[in-house]
């Protein structure tokens, strides 16, 4: 049995689409250090810089998927809004700034990631070869002066600690299968908003869920993360009921069980 993660690609797939098969393991919602738990006072930092830059590259196609265009970014800038937020001890801010200090920082340095291996066909080619587990592994940031990986900050951190599936909206991986990027940098005053809207943008995406003569088809992220989603098909279409409007809220009323899913890993390039 192969274990499939968002981070792994299945030998002879073809062009960027992953179909993993129904036994799995994704990556555990495990805290990697119990000082991210605690919490201050403090409000958002500055993340002006980082809406600036997705103001200039990030641009939304009339498919209503979200693409960056790393071919003109400016890696300097977005190597100095990480460089900020790395001088930022997130123990001193509140709940909502740190989550959303979390994202903006996950998506600011899987920019960095790509941009710093551009060009590149899909971001799980960085850091070896077609069966390589791609960057999330690796020590890319410094916080507090801990070194900390992709794979830190998304589930040693944002899942164990807020345990809100809308969490893997907020998180993005460069690719075509995965929700926006977000238009502009989240911030405290803006949380549950942009939570909500990415949510509702996903689920009501054809990348997210749609109906067709095979049944339910759904973002194999329902599947990789389904204990976050309810922990079965009925919780994952609970979730998606939350949700969706029409017509797929009708559709979805009838529904019992996931068909299938999958996954497209192409860059998501403009």
């Amino acid at each position: 049995m192969h274990t499939v993660t968002r981070r792994t690609m299945l030998a002879g797939m073809s062009a960027g689409i992953l179909a993993p098969p129904q036994s799995h393991a994704a990556p555990a919602s495990r805290l990697v250090d119990a000082r991210w738990r605690q919490f201050g006072t403090g409000g958002d930092p500055d993340h002006g810089a980082w809406t600036a830059v997705l103001g200039r590259h990030l641009s939304l196609g009339a498919d209503g998927i979200a693409r960056f265009d790393y071919a003109n970014a400016d890696l300097r800038a977005v190597e100095a809004y990480v460089a900020r937020l790395e001088s930022v001890d997130p123990g001193g801010l509140a709940s909502a700034p740190a989550f959303a200090f979390w994202v903006n920082l996950y998506n600011a340095v899987t920019v960095r990631t790509v941009l710093r291996s551009f060009p590149v066909s899909s971001i799980r080619k960085i850091g070896g070869g077609v069966l390589s587990r791609g960057p999330w592994r690796q020590k890319l940031v410094r916080v507090a002066d801990v070194p900390l990986s992709l794979d830190d900050i998304e589930h040693g951190i944002l899942r164990p600690i807020w345990r809100d599936p809308r969490i893997h909206y907020a998180v993005n991986c460069a690719a075509i299968g995965c929700p926006n990027l977000a238009a502009r940098a989240y911030s405290s005053n803006r949380l549950g908003a942009m939570l909500d809207e990415g949510a509702r943008n996903y689920v009501n995406h054809p990348r997210g869920a749609r109906f067709d003569n095979r049944g339910l088809q759904v973002s194999s992220i329902y599947t990789w993360f389904r204990s976050d989603f309810g922990g079965d098909d009925a919780g994952v279409i609970a979730h998606l009921r939350k949700y969706a409007t029409a017509p797929l809220d009708g559709q979805l009323a009838g529904a019992t069980r996931v068909s299938g899913h999958s996954y497209d890993w192409a860059l998501n390039i403009a």
